[in-house]
């Protein structure tokens, strides 16, 4: 089989489009046997495309952002999504079946300190009603969230799943909202790789077998896309991965097209645009390509 390197750059189920690509043997059926890592923290996956190391990563569009501001052309493009809406929940300490928005006003919250998921909170305050400004908000580092709050730290922790189902299923805390039904549809997350890559015949087998893990990803119960996805989750329960799963297919992040649309592209202009991480608004064929095809 060919060999095909897939880098991450946060790993969750929220990725499970790109999981299970892996998990439910698609890429198997194409010929294609996965080396997949995670970028390690403080380490860009697209550095690793740029550096020739994989073929693709999990990215964001927002990756093309910072060349572009200056100047520069991203040495990457973003060529299907994997997320169409914000994945990350809010789990709080207590049940609180009547959360609001504001109740975060005043309180404690362990956060992403920087970079998309921090916009993206930011601008769901805003959407809310709310001053992010009166959140008083503890930053340990991506990779120590969760530890963060299980040893006591905040009110309130803002994660990606499974690990705010773990922590339900631990007695530790309680999912009280979804950042992404406060935003709506945008370009959350993202396949990317260079140009180069997108033309070899290596990039439309993975494109076949990824178009049909998105209508897997749907159409699967998540008992069965968990049991097979459970390896990559040692830590996790299986019946905590399930529920997961089954949150994020009702959630409707992961639509059937694979196609980065115009709409959801611009809808995070007007995020990164909201937190002053933009000067201009940079034209879609800048930042995404066609997906590969025969």
């Amino acid at each position: 089989m060919a060999q095909i390197k897939i880098q991450f750059s946060l790993f969750s189920a929220f990725y499970s489009p790109l999981i299970s690509v892996m998990s439910g043997g698609f890429l198997k059926d194409e010929g294609l046997e996965a080396d997949w890592s995670v970028a390690p923290p403080g380490t860009s996956a697209i550095a690793a495309v740029a550096a020739g190391e994989v073929d693709v990563v999990q990215s964001a569009l927002s990756q093309g952002f910072g060349p572009l501001g200056k100047g520069e052309t991203p040495p990457a493009v973003h060529f299907a999504q994997i997320n169409e809406m914000d994945g990350f929940f809010l789990t709080a300490r207590e049940p609180d079946p009547d959360f609001t928005w504001d109740k975060l006003e005043g309180s404690d919250a362990v956060l992403f300190g920087g970079g998309q998921p921090l916009a993206m909170f930011k601008f769901a305050c805003h959407k809310a009603g709310i001053d992010y400004e009166k959140i008083a908000a503890i930053n340990p580092g991506s990779a120590d969230i969760d530890a963060a709050f299980r040893t006591g730290q905040g009110q309130y922790v803002q994660q990606q799943g499974p690990f705010p189902q773990q922590l339900e299923k631990d007695g530790v805390g309680h999912v009280v909202a979804q950042v992404g039904r406060q935003i709506g549809p945008c370009g959350f997350s993202s396949l990317a790789s260079t140009r180069e890559w997108l033309d070899t015949d290596k990039a439309k087998a993975f494109m076949r077998a990824y178009r049909k893990t998105r209508a897997y990803i749907n159409d699967t119960p998540a008992a069965e896309i968990a049991a097979a996805e459970k390896p990559y989750f040692p830590d996790i329960d299986e019946d905590v991965l399930a529920d997961c799963i089954a949150t994020y297919q009702q959630l409707g992040c992961w639509t059937p097209h694979v196609e980065i649309t115009e709409a959801a592209y611009q809808a995070t202009l007007d995020i990164f645009q909201y937190n002053d991480l933009i000067s201009e608004r940079f034209a879609y064929d800048q930042v995404c390509a066609p997906s590969p095809e025969e």
